[in-house]
C-alpha cells in the first residue's frame, strides 16, 4: 500500500548490553568489533556467555542505588527501566515531579521474565522444610512486573503491557506500541525488550537443546553463518527500549528515524524449535512487511537477521531470504557473533544496531568464514531487522533515516 499520511518516529532510544551502556559506548564497541564474551565455569566445563560489561554493570548498580524499591526486583526488570529511563530520557519525556502521563503507553517483552529471582526463590524452597516463601515472591517474580515497573519508572499513566513470544518478543512489543499509536489509542509509546538469563538452569536448558557453543576456547564463541558444520549459540543479556510517536506527514524532520512497516508471521511447529528447513515463518514476515511499502519503492539495502548461531536456524533464514528476495538479495548481517543470543532482548537490541548502521552508514564485517553471500551496500536507506522464536513465530521491522 502507499504511504500514509503519517510516520512512527523513534524519537528516543536506551539500551543496554554486553557491548555498554548507552548509544555511545556501544557504537565505539561495534567500532572496535571485539567479540563481548567471557566463560564461567557450568557444571565443571567452561561455557562462553556474554554479560554486561564492568561499566555497564557499574551503571545498572547505580539505579538499583537510587531507589530502594530496585533492590527487591529481578535483574530483568532493572534491565528495562534502565533502558527505559534512557529511552525517555532522549525523547524528552522522563519529566520529574509531574502528572502522570496517561498518554504514555509501556509494552515491555521478555522470553523467560524473572530468571534469576524465580530460580532463587525455588531454590529457598527446596530448602526449606516447611516450603516457605517470602511474600515477595509472587508479586516479583510476575511477566507484568516488568512493564507495570518500567511505568513506574518514566511516569507513565496508559497501557501497561508485558508479554512472552519467546526470541521475537521485542520486534512483537514495537508491532504491538506502532498498532496502538495508529489506532490512536496512545499518543506515545514505550516498547522493547529484555533479558537476564545467565543462570545455571538456563544455561542448562540451552545445553539441553543442544545448540550451545562449544568454542570456548575459540577466537570467537558464537559464529552465525559459519561455514564449519555446528552450533554456536551463546547466550548474552540485555535491554533495549524505543520512545515512539506518530507524528502527521509534514512534521517529519531531516535525521529523524522511521518505524516504516512491520510484518509478523507465523508457521506450523515442525521441530522443537518451530522452524522449518525453508524458513516459512521468516518468509511470512518478511513480506508482510515489504507489502507494507510503498509499490514503486519496496528495495531494502540491509537485512540485520536473527541467526543464533545454529545450523537449522540460520540456514532456514538464508533460504527464506532468497525466496522473498529472489537473485536481488539485500546485504546481510548480524550482531550475534558480538553479543550473543539476548533471547527476548534480541530484536530490540538488532534494531538498535539498524539504527546505528542508518546513522553511522557502516556496519561491522564478520571476520569468519561464513555461509553468506557476497553482497555490499555503499549506503544504506532501509533497514529491515528480523526476529523468530520457539512456537514458529517471526516478525520484521523496517526502519529508515529521513534525509
Amino acid at each position: 500500500m502507499e504511504a500514509e499520511n503519517s510516520h512512527i518516529i523513534i524519537r528516543g532510544t536506551g539500551l543496554i548490553s554486553p557491548l555498554g551502556y548507552d548509544a555511545a559506548s556501544v557504537a565505539a564497541a561495534y567500532s572496535a568489533g571485539i567479540p563481548a564474551f567471557s566463560t564461567v565455569m557450568h557444571h565443571g566445563q567452561a561455557v562462553p556467555i556474554a554479560a554486561l560489561p564492568a561499566t555497564a554493570e557499574a551503571e545498572l548498580q547505580r539505579l538499583i542505588q537510587s531507589d530502594q524499591n530496585y533492590r527487591q526486583l529481578d535483574r530483568s526488570v532493572l534491565l528495562a527501566i534502565y533502558a527505559a529511563r534512557q529511552a525517555a530520557a532522549e525523547a524528552g519525556w522522563l519529566q520529574e515531579g509531574t502528572a502522570t502521563a496517561d498518554d504514555l503507553g509501556v509494552n515491555i517483552g521478555s522470553s523467560r521474565g524473572a530468571t534469576g529471582l524465580f530460580e532463587q526463590h525455588f531454590n529457598g524452597y527446596q530448602q526449606s522444610p516447611e516450603g516457605t516463601l517470602s511474600s515477595s515472591a509472587s508479586p516479583t517474580t510476575t511477566l507484568g512486573n516488568l512493564s507495570s515497573w518500567v511505568a513506574h519508572a518514566v511516569n507513565a499513566g496508559g497501557a501497561q503491557i508485558s508479554h512472552s513470544i519467546t526470541c521475537s518478543t521485542a520486534l512483537m512489543a514495537v508491532a504491538n506500541g506502532v498498532a496502538w499509536l495508529k489506532a490512536g489509542m496512545a499518543q506515545r509509546f514505550l516498547a522493547g525488550g529484555t533479558e537476564a538469563p545467565l543462570t545455571p538452569f538456563t544455561l542448562s536448558q540451552m545445553k539441553a537443546v543442544g545448540i550451545y557453543s562449544k568454542l570456548a576456547d575459540q577466537p570467537y564463541h558464537c559464529q552465525p553463518y559459519a561455514v564449519e558444520k555446528q552450533n554456536t549459540f551463546v547466550l548474552g543479556e540485555g535491554a533495549a527500549v524505543f520512545a515512539l510517536e506518530q507524528v502527521p506527514q509534514g512534521h517529519i524532520k531531516t535525521g529523524d528515524l522511521v518505524v516504516e512497516a512491520v510484518g509478523v508471521g507465523f508457521e506450523k511447529i515442525q521441530s522443537k524449535t518451530g522452524i522449518s528447513a525453508e524458513g516459512i515463518n521468516f518468509q511470512k514476515s518478511m513480506r508482510h512487511a515489504l507489502a507494507q511499502l510503498p509499490e514503486h519503492n519496496r528495495q531494502v539495502d540491509l537485512i540485520i537477521t536473527h541467526t543464533p548461531g545454529t545450523r537449522a536456524g540460520d540456514r532456514a533464514e538464508l533460504a527464506a531470504i532468497k525466496a522473498v528476495f529472489k537473485e536481488k538479495s539485500p546485504a546481510i548481517t548480524t550482531n550475534k557473533w558480538l553479543i550473543g543470543h539476548t533471547l527476548g532482548a534480541s530484536g530490540a537490541l538488532s534494531l538498535q544496531y539498524a539504527l546505528h548502521a542508518l546513522q553511522h552508514q557502516q556496519f561491522t564485517a564478520i571476520p569468519f568464514p561464513t555461509l553468506l553471500p557476497s553482497s555490499s551496500a555503499p549506503c544504506f536507506t532501509r533497514i529491515m531487522v528480523n526476529a523468530a522464536g520457539f512456537g514458529g513465530n517471526a516478525a520484521s521491522i523496517v526502519v529508515y533515516c529521513n534525509r
